[in-house]
């Protein structure tokens, strides 16, 4: 019956996935979750958040839990499996062609990623054991704020402290401290995170996301939506996009509205907010860049700037409406 279902859901649409899995397992399944074609989850109890997602052609399938807490994400082509349970923590990613294995339970922490083709194991045996060959079987725990690179192979029973980097490719057979910075085979700790992170200064901040608005001009815009007329102004960018007038405005620490001038009834506003005491006149599309949040909205550029944030650097907004 087990495997009939694992099949079952592999083949249906999203949205019939999600019902099955809540009539058969009774899966928790919570706002907007969601798990794309060709994919199928299965184990013991299974449990989405909020907006977490399970991209196409996937497979999850163990006789543990599955427990994806809110915004967390395992990306296409990955393969989850084995007796035990995996967690996956608040904002949490799990990057494409990745393969787990979970005979012992695997945690990643909140805000922690791993990267393309990331391989963890939690059990490593071959050769026969009564015949004095080795055996390991030990979980694996990433605390909060870890990102693994892409290609990082991990080793059974490695924990891997909070704030961390490993760098591609390293093979990490030893826990790393928190707030290390690792890389090679075997990773070994090179730098404190403290050496290479900056501190930033709201007009730090100020200064990124004008830098982060060009990026999106370049790329989001001309790039992929095949937008070419943009009125720019520092901080500040303005165009016509399905027949629609959107403008993009930085609001800095100081509170001062680039561009504010130009605004007309038939403008639709986006504002990228580093002012916490600034709130707009009316209830414009807001990127609260202090607290992480916007309101999750179906307007194709409102979208496009979030999910442009999150891929290229690193900002990962929360649905405003449910914090």
């Amino acid at each position: 019956m087990r495997d009939f279902l694992f099949g079952l859901v592999f083949i249906s649409p999203p949205f019939l996935k999600k019902w099955l899995l809540k009539w058969f397992i009774g899966a928790k399944l919570g706002y907007k979750a969601h798990i794309g074609w060709f994919s199928s989850v299965m184990g013991r109890q299974v449990i989405m958040g909020d907006y977490s997602v399970i991209r196409p052609f996937t497979f999850i399938n163990l006789d543990g839990d599955v427990r994806l807490k809110n915004y967390s994400e395992v990306s296409s082509f990955c393969l989850v499996y084995g007796s035990s349970t995996m967690e996956l923590g608040e904002g949490s990613y799990i990057g494409p062609q990745s393969l787990i294995n979970v005979d012992e339970q695997v945690s990643i922490g909140n805000d922690s990623a791993l990267g393309a083709r990331a391989m963890v194991f939690t059990h490593g045996s071959f050769f026969p054991v009564t015949q004095g060959y080795w055996v390991k079987l030990a979980g694996v725990t990433l605390g909060d704020k870890v990102w693994c690179a892409a290609g990082v192979f991990i080793h059974p029973g490695v924990e891997i402290g909070e704030n961390s980097f490993v760098n591609s490719g390293s093979v990490v057979s030893q826990s790393i401290p928190a707030g290390s910075i690792a890389e090679g085979n075997p990773a070994k700790v090179i730098y404190p995170m403290e050496r290479v992170q900056r501190k930033m200064s709201p007009r730090h901040v100020d200064l990124t996301l004008e830098k982060i608005l060009t990026s999106f001009e370049e790329i989001g815009l001309r790039r992929e939506l095949g937008i070419n007329e943009l009125q720019h102004e520092k901080g500040m960018v303005e165009f016509i996009y399905q027949r629609k007038k959107y403008q993009i405005s930085i609001v800095p620490s100081t509170g001062e509205v680039p561009g504010v001038e130009l605004l007309t009834p038939e403008v639709i506003p986006i504002y990228v907010v580093n002012c916490p005491e600034w709130k707009p006149v009316k209830p414009f599309m807001v990127f609260d860049v202090n607290k992480m949040v916007t309101p999750f909205s179906k307007d194709r550029i409102h979208t496009a700037l979030r999910l442009f944030a999150l891929r290229y650097y690193g900002l990962r907004f929360k649905d405003s409406r449910l914090e």
